[in-house]
């Protein structure tokens, strides 16, 4: 927390300070005077210590309220929490054959599926929403739109197919914000984006995820352009799919997509059931949906002031009958 705006008031707190040592030194000299001149059995009668244990509470409620209000009045800033009104997000998936393994239920597909359009559900409104598949090569399913139905409509239509092309399906969206951006008025105006690459296995085309058209060299490219790609590896280390009857084995790739993260500047999670991805995409939302500003915080200070004073005046009534 800061005071960005009228600092110089915390000066009051020396005030406070004053007021809390006068009352310090009213009541000694009061119980100074008291002792010289009283009857002590006649004033522990009168005045019982029980009284004496409570009577301080109104004015220390008061110098704390006094506290409180004076830090509202300085203007704290803080971080505060809000949601994005602009921002861009590519959801690239894997369609590939070892897509279909049914290590996770019903398949990794399916709950893919399922789990995007409760991303694309949940999503701020305002961010433009856009989805990719690739297998052999990439298909641009929805250019970025607020529109978030479009990619729900579009992921019920995610269609298996043979081989895996990861660096075609990271340049296709690095392409779209690259394209969206251009229409807002260029890299300078641009929102934000990421781009969500769900997959579970390595890339078969190319061999080699350094070749120009790799994976790596995809994510070094999304890191000039400050694009994080953040990558889930969905499935399990078990996981078979049935290719003209032969069960072959389909285990996930953490580690290429781990690199994938990594050089780009993303986050790697990984996902072994439908309930683990779900909260893989919960967490996407927040980080995506959502920013940090600084902005005014005196409300909270300004309302437990506020109170505290009340219950000071109400505590001085109660016990000592009178207001501080």
């Amino acid at each position: 927390m800061s005071f960005l705006s009228s600092p110089w008031w915390l000066l009051f707190l020396l005030v406070v300070a004053l007021l809390g040592a006068a009352y310090v030194y009213v009541q000694r000299m009061r119980r100074k005077r008291a002792l010289r001149f009283a009857n002590l059995d006649l004033l522990n009668t009168v005045a019982p210590s029980e009284r004496n244990r409570w009577r301080h509470v109104p004015i220390a409620l008061l110098l704390v309220s006094l506290i409180l209000l004076t830090i509202a009045v300085a203007g704290p800033q803080a971080d505060r929490r809000v949601p994005r009104n602009k921002a861009t997000v590519i959801l690239v998936i894997d369609v590939s054959r070892s897509m279909n393994a049914t290590d996770v239920s019903p398949s990794r597909i399916r709950a893919a599926q399922e789990s995007a359009k409760k991303f694309a559900d949940e999503l701020t409104d305002g961010i433009n929403l856009g989805l990719i598949s690739y297998a052999g090569t990439a298909a641009t399913l929805v250019s970025p739109t607020p529109d978030h139905n479009a990619t729900k409509t579009a992921v019920d239509k995610l269609r298996l197919d043979d081989k895996t092309a990861t660096g075609e399906g990271i340049f296709a969206a690095l392409q779209q914000i690259q394209t969206l951006n251009a229409v807002l008025g260029g890299d300078a105006a641009a929102p934000p984006a990421r781009v969500v690459l769900l997959s579970d296995g390595k890339e078969t085309v190319p061999d080699d995820p350094d070749d120009p058209r790799g994976a790596f060299t995809a994510a070094r490219k999304a890191k000039e352009e400050k694009i994080p790609v953040s990558t889930i590896s969905f499935g399990t280390m078990t996981g078979t799919v049935d290719l003209e009857g032969d069960q072959v084995p389909v285990p996930v790739d953490d580690e290429s997509l781990r690199k994938i993260a990594n050089l780009s500047g993303g986050d790697f999670f990984t996902a072994a059931s439908l309930d683990e991805l779900n909260k893989v995409y919960e967490t996407l939302q927040e980080q995506i949906g959502f920013e940090k500003r600084r902005g005014d915080n005196s409300r909270p200070w300004l309302i437990a002031g506020t109170l505290l004073a009340v219950l000071s005046a109400f505590a001085a009534l109660a016990i000592n009958r009178r207001l501080p």
